[in-house]
């Protein structure tokens, strides 16, 4: 048999076209290779280069060969060319889509490096709240606005659709009225985003008082917030709450906070041994930071006072169980050692003789007298 019989015929424009598809996407896989050596080693000394690297080495895999097999497309012949120009424009929204897919990792690759090196479970993390915060919203935002220009941009290489937008360029004030109305949500969350990113009025981690419910900011997204409430309930807040209603931040520049304790006891009770407990119990509670340690007598009517402990923890965990243990402290103390002086309701009761009612008697004979009942 001749060889000739088995060769190709390197004429035939579809041969020629076959070997320049083939000739392409090994050249691809070179370009693939050598690139990705070349990426790594770079990214040795850059944390961050090295996160980019990883989390972009798959869109990139289909990003090249996508590439030379367009290329491919312009140097090939005419005649196969043409029969197949669907395809080349199905490769050409197929690039657009896996570059939409590379720039979208490359985001989160940023986002993840951000969070990686500003850990949150530390004792001081407001800097690295403020970082994770600011990371990860504007990857969010980017992530949503590059997803949306990538498919406009794939839509816009129909002829069919570039049509419709003339069309639509036409009665352009009418419908952007209504395209402004229908996406208001969406476009002012996506501001809200922006400005929580940059003026942060929350934080990642912060503690927030939100529609009377106290809890911690567990997640922000390109749309909402979710709180983790004290109970594990979550909440999910849209991002304009946080822009137009109040709310309490309790972390916003500093995670120390002072709590308080309110009691009523009798207007008898010794104010300095109270103050003297008072210290003990907060010198042998670790939540107490040694800053701020304060009783008072804060107000007062006919029945008795109300006495104000007022004690400093560095966040607002801490001082929640601090003031557990300060009421119950200071409870058991005066139960134990001045009973007499804990809150009572005084009445006024006539003598009775034991079992029988007693003779009425003159009104001078009558004894009035003030007894206490425990309340």
């Amino acid at each position: 048999m001749n060889s000739s019989d088995w060769m190709p015929d390197v004429s035939h424009p579809w041969t020629r076209f076959a070997l320049v598809i083939i000739i392409a996407l090994v050249v691809a896989g070179l370009i693939h290779r050598v690139s990705d050596a070349l990426l790594r080693r770079l990214a040795l000394r850059h944390p961050m280069g090295a996160s980019i690297v990883a989390k972009a080495n798959t869109p990139l895999e289909a990003i090249v060969p996508l590439v030379m097999v367009l290329l491919a497309f312009r140097v090939a012949p005419d005649e196969p060319a043409r029969l197949i120009d669907g395809l080349e424009h199905l490769l050409g929204v197929g690039l657009i889509g896996a570059c939409t897919w590379f720039l979208v990792r490359c985001i989160g690759a940023v986002e993840a490096t951000v969070s990686r090196f500003n850990p949150i479970d530390l004792e001081d993390n407001l800097r690295a709240r403020r970082l994770q915060t600011q990371s990860r919203v504007l990857a969010r935002t980017g992530m949503v606005v590059t997803v949306v220009l990538g498919i406009g941009v794939a839509l816009m290489t129909f002829p069919a659709v570039r049509q419709f937008g003339a069309s639509l360029l036409a009665s352009a004030g009418i419908a952007g009225i209504a395209v402004g109305l229908a996406a208001k949500p969406v476009l002012g969350n996506l501001i809200a985003g922006i400005q929580i990113a940059l003026t942060q009025p929350i934080r990642i981690d912060d503690v927030v008082i939100v529609e009377g419910e106290w809890g911690k900011v567990e997640e922000i997204t390109s749309t909402y917030v979710v709180v983790k409430i004290w109970d594990e309930r979550r909440m999910i807040v849209p991002l304009q709450y946080f822009i137009e209603t109040p709310f309490q931040n309790w972390t916003r520049t500093s995670s120390q906070i002072l709590g308080s304790v309110l009691l009523w006891f009798d207007y008898g009770l010794p104010l300095e041994p109270l103050r003297g407990e008072l210290e003990r119990i907060c010198k042998g509670a670790s939540e107490w930071d040694g800053r701020v340690m304060v009783m008072q007598v804060v107000d007062s009517n006919d029945k008795g006072m109300q006495i104000r402990a007022l004690v400093s923890s560095s966040n607002s965990g801490k001082s929640f169980d601090l003031r557990c243990k300060v009421r119950e402290g200071l409870i058991a103390f005066v139960r134990r050692e001045s009973p007499a002086y804990l809150p009572r309701l005084r009445g006024d009761l006539e003598s009775q003789v034991r079992g029988v009612e007693a003779a009425p008697v003159p009104f001078t004979a009558k004894r009035s007298g003030r007894v206490y009942g425990q309340g």
